[in-house]
């Protein structure tokens, strides 16, 4: 078993990459840099340690500068060290050995004003330590040097948090999609040159990839699933953050290492193992610490999470008549688990919301419903949501304020907002709610159930009892305007009496035959049956409707 401090730091730090981690996660190398300097520099020795980052150049004229240096510095000198009692072979040996001791990366010799090639006591002293050693023209001034060093650092860090940001957005979609484990392993092998198997605490696969990392180079074939077991036992049966290691000789050398997936209180939930044909560099183990962290949120959420909704679904379906004839002690238990759903108190009213899209269209995500129901849990602050085939329901505890709405709004979305209840009355809040619900559609405006008029006309609203009279009323509303509104008296006067000659004549102050002629020309024009009490219903429900026609209502898209 093997646990490191690179693990247990990269673990605590969170799920995502941190930008504060992009000195360690890339460096300009020596060999870097000796390649983006002048081509009449000369490497006069090289110590084969082009690989080894580079921490800054150091120009020092001192005889013993190693007091004033960091490891992997680059140090330049012009020979001022090697004069006078410095110029001796033992004084190189010593001023090389103090800079091999202090961890320096390379050695700078400029030419000019004290020599005009390097001493051959310093190039020897350099060969048998193993110092790699550059000589710099008398045209290429130190400082050239330096600044070539910053600006190639700064950009290797522009690259680097680029990198991240790529990385954390990427991680961010598979999290979000419709099967993350399996999108996330997916994204770890596609950023790191590694095949990946996610195991559940029974021991069984649950999703595995294998890609090209973004190195260009492909990744060792998994192992046998059976030569994984003893690694897999070691991480499911340990505690605390840690990395387990393993090596196979198949086809090459193959280094396999897992992670285990702990819950809060260090259970293991599941395991991570990885495998690969060559060490890992820091910024492809930071981009698996990250996803060993959001693979650790989502089994937790899976397995450890908020238990009140499972739990109140499984007794309601299973009982489901304890909500209307159950205990008072089963009522008080539904109680609080609904009151743990929706982050309110067992007292409190909740509200049933239900939304459609502005637009008519059926709801769509690309990256399937784990968005949109994140979404609306987050907004309505609930774990009781559902997707919907008009668009979703929720049940929260908010009263749903304007500033609320009008985020929903912004983001393409109606909101049904029903009136308070308690647990018993939600699946009639719910009918209630989606006795509302056409009209959103038909206004495309929000509407609020404890706001509506509970009348055939205040259930229809505005706009689609103004559709119904443009309708109904067309050939009536297609004439000139002094006989529209002299037609349109008559008939309202009529209706309104229920169909009384003689009342209507009164009203009107008309013979009752010129009422019955006008009446009669009006179900001749209309097309309709005027005996018919349902022909008089939806014409009465329509004329309510005729001011607000000819005073121009505007229209919604699907009015028109």
């Amino acid at each position: 078993m093997h646990q490191t401090k690179e693990a247990v730091d990269t673990v605590a730090r969170g799920p995502f990459v941190q930008p504060e981690a992009a000195e360690r996660l890339d460096a300009v190398t020596l060999g870097e840099f000796l390649a983006a300097l002048p081509a009449d520099l000369a490497v006069l020795h090289d110590a084969g340690n082009g690989g080894a980052p580079l921490r800054w150049v150091e120009p020092s004229e001192l005889e013993d500068p190693t007091p004033y240096l960091l490891d992997g510095e680059f140090v330049l000198t012009a020979g001022r060290p090697f004069l006078d009692d410095g110029g001796t072979k033992e004084s190189a040996e010593a001023y090389v050995r103090r800079l091999v001791a202090a961890g320096v990366a390379a050695l700078g010799f400029g030419l000019e004003p004290y020599f005009d090639a390097v001493p051959e006591r310093v190039r020897s002293a350099c060969r048998r330590h193993q110092l790699t050693l550059v000589q710099i023209p008398s045209s290429v001034p130190f400082a050239a040097i330096g600044l070539e060093f910053s600006q190639l650092l700064e950009s290797g860090n522009a690259r680097v948090f680029r990198q991240l940001a790529d990385t954390n957005r990427q991680l961010m979609r598979a999290v979000l999609s419709a099967r993350p484990e399996h999108e996330l392993l997916a994204a770890l092998a596609q950023r790191v040159p590694v095949w990946a198997q996610l195991f559940g605490a029974d021991g069984r696969v649950r999703a595995r990839a294998a890609a090209t990392g973004t190195g260009g180079t492909s990744p060792a074939a998994a192992v046998e699933h059976s030569a994984l077991q003893p690694l897999l036992k070691r991480l499911l049966a340990g505690t605390g953050p840690r990395v387990e290691t393993d090596s196979f000789p198949a086809d090459g050398p193959v280094l396999v290492f897992g992670h285990p997936l702990r819950s809060t209180k260090d259970a293991t939930l599941g395991a991570l193992i990885l495998g690969t044909d060559k060490p890992l560099t820091p910024a492809q183990n930071s981009v698996v610490s990250s996803v060993v962290g959001l693979l650790e949120l989502l089994v937790r959420q899976r397995t450890s999470g908020s238990l009140a909704p499972s739990q109140l679904a499984t007794a309601l379906l299973l009982h489901p008549e304890s909500l209307t004839a159950g205990s008072a002690r089963q009522l008080n238990v539904l109680r609080d688990l609904l009151a743990q759903s929706v982050s309110g108190t067992r007292s409190g009213a909740v509200r049933v919301i239900q939304g459609v899209r502005a637009d008519g269209s059926a709801p769509a995500s690309a990256d399937g419903p784990v968005r949109e129901l994140l979404q609306w849990r987050r907004l309505f602050d609930t774990k009781m949501v559902e997707l919907t085939d008009y668009g979703f329901a929720a049940v929260t505890r908010f009263k749903v304020d304007d500033a609320l709405l009008h985020e929903v709004e912004g983001l393409g979305w109606r909101l049904v907002v029903g009136d308070p209840t308690d647990m018993a009355g939600l699946p009639a809040a719910y009918q209630r709610a989606a006795s509302v619900r056409p009209r959103v559609k038909a206004s495309g405006e929000s509407v609020r159930v404890d706001e509506v008029t509970w009348s055939v006309t205040g259930l229809l609203g505005r706009s689609a009892g103004s559709m119904l009279a443009a309708r109904l009323l067309e050939p009536v509303l297609a004439q000139e305007p002094d006989r529209r509104s002299s037609q349109l008296n008559v008939l309202k006067s009529w209706l309104g009496e229920n169909g009384n000659w003689d009342a209507t004549a009164k009203v009107l102050g008309l013979h009752r035959n010129s009422v019955r002629r006008q009446i009669n020309a009006l179900a001749e024009l209309l097309a309709m049956d005027l005996s018919s009490a349902q022909v008089r219903a939806e014409l009465w429900i329509a004329l309510q409707y005729v001011d607000a026609l000819e005073a121009g209502t505007p229209q919604t898209p699907q009015d028109r």
